[in-house]
């Protein structure tokens, strides 16, 4: 990536909407640094991708889904808090 493609956070401050407009038609991200390191990366959406989180479900909370209701709220709420 050429240097000129690369902005400063003081530029990015005072020209901020011509970045935003300039990342935007751009098909590559803009580097944003300070004091010489890379700090930011200003891009236009479309070159971003979604990322696909994997959950994980705590063993404590799948036992408590697995576990049979109590009919009772008050004994429920004090399975739920423990010992607070």
């Amino acid at each position: 990536m050429p240097s000129s493609a690369v902005i400063t956070v003081k530029q990015l401050h005072d020209e901020t909407g011509l970045s935003v407009r300039r990342a935007a038609a751009s098909k590559r991200p803009i580097p944003i640094t300070d004091r010489g390191e890379l700090v930011a990366v200003l891009a236009n959406p479309a070159l971003v991708r979604p990322q696909q989180r994997t959950r994980v479900l705590l063993p404590e909370y799948e036992a408590m889904m697995a576990a049979t209701p109590v009919d009772d709220i008050q004994a429920a709420l004090d399975e739920i808090r423990g010992d607070r």
